[in-house]
């Protein structure tokens, strides 16, 4: 549940991913889906891997851990989230606004987050679909499925990602090489929000696919903040350090939490394409808007098994 960057790294939740078949194949008897990706789309994709291939050296890179090892049997009721600091209510839909500042000038950046009520399957337990979108100067950049279920004690995990990326251009879609699953390619969940981060942790595992070399770690920073965005003020709020350890010179990303609401403001640290997002609106879906949701949802979960291999491998949307 991570807005992305301009220049996409580490970012992930939200983060954030093998080519190798990763923009082509799967299931082409599928129904609603596109013929195939574009003209070139698998050398562009390419040259969106290349981009972040600037890596730390492996006898150099710190490592996180999960905070406890993932069962399936820990989720009696994994699409029941109602943690405090990232509750994830169907039909709620919250939007971070910034400005990009790589490149020549800065330009309008806008994150659109939307809980569907679409479910998902993922390594034996029943997901809830987050639906991020990202806008660059008004332009579709990426459309991301975003995954997550809460255990028995209240932690709430991260359960992959297939994040569709456009060119803002042309609205072409440039294929997905940032996807990544628990349990394909090595890949493993990891966790957004601790069932009780006010008494803090060291560094934790947020999400790791040694395939595609994605690994975030985050830890609780500082708690009883109090923040103002454009939606209002809020007090005891909780900020956490998110980090990157494959990537170099990608600083830090803070983010800040408030209870009953979620995610609030991002910041940076040490990052000279890092940008400052606040929430500038927080709503909640009328019925006909939450079923709109829907039908985007699964339209896009069905292009998923056209235009990544890795999501090839997932049992289908509801």
């Amino acid at each position: 549940m991570e807005p992305r960057f301009i220049q996409r790294s580490w970012w992930s939740a939200v983060s954030v991913m093998s080519l190798s078949g990763v923009l082509w194949g799967g299931c082409a008897d599928r129904s609603g889906m596109p013929t195939a990706p574009g003209p070139g789309a698998i050398a562009k994709g390419a040259a969106i891997l290349a981009e972040r291939s600037e890596t730390v050296p492996p006898d150099q890179v710190t490592y996180c851990d999960p905070i406890a090892a993932f069962n399936p049997k820990n989720f009696s009721h994994p699409l029941r989230i109602d943690n405090p600091w990232s509750p994830l209510k169907p039909g709620t839909q919250y939007v971070l606004t910034g400005e990009t500042n790589v490149g020549p000038g800065t330009l309008p950046h806008q994150v659109v987050f939307t809980v569907s009520d679409v479910v998902k399957p993922i390594a034996g337990i029943e997901t809830v679909v987050l639906w991020d979108r990202d806008f660059d100067n008004g332009a579709l950049a990426e459309a991301e499925l975003a995954f997550f279920a809460q255990d028995d004690q209240g932690n709430l995990w991260m359960m992959g990602e297939y994040p569709e990326e456009y060119d803002p251009a042309t609205g072409v879609l440039q294929g997905a090489p940032s996807t990544w699953i628990p349990g394909v390619d090595g890949a493993i969940p990891g966790t957004l929000m601790l069932a009780d981060p006010l008494h803090g942790s060291g560094y934790y595992l947020q999400g790791r696919s040694p395939s595609i070399r994605f690994l975030d770690c985050a830890k609780v920073y500082k708690t009883g903040l109090d923040v103002c965005v454009p939606v209002g003020c809020y007090s005891n709020v909780l900020e956490t350090d998110e980090r990157g350890p494959l990537e170099q010179n990608s600083g830090h990303q803070r983010k800040y939490y408030a209870q009953g609401v979620g995610n609030i403001r991002n910041d940076f640290v040490g990052d000279q394409s890092g940008e400052v997002l606040t929430m500038t609106r927080l709503t909640q879906l009328s019925r006909n808007e939450l079923r709109d949701v829907r039908r985007q949802v699964l339209q896009q979960d069905a292009r998923g098994y056209q235009f990544s291999a890795v999501y090839a491998q997932t049992a289908p949307a509801r």
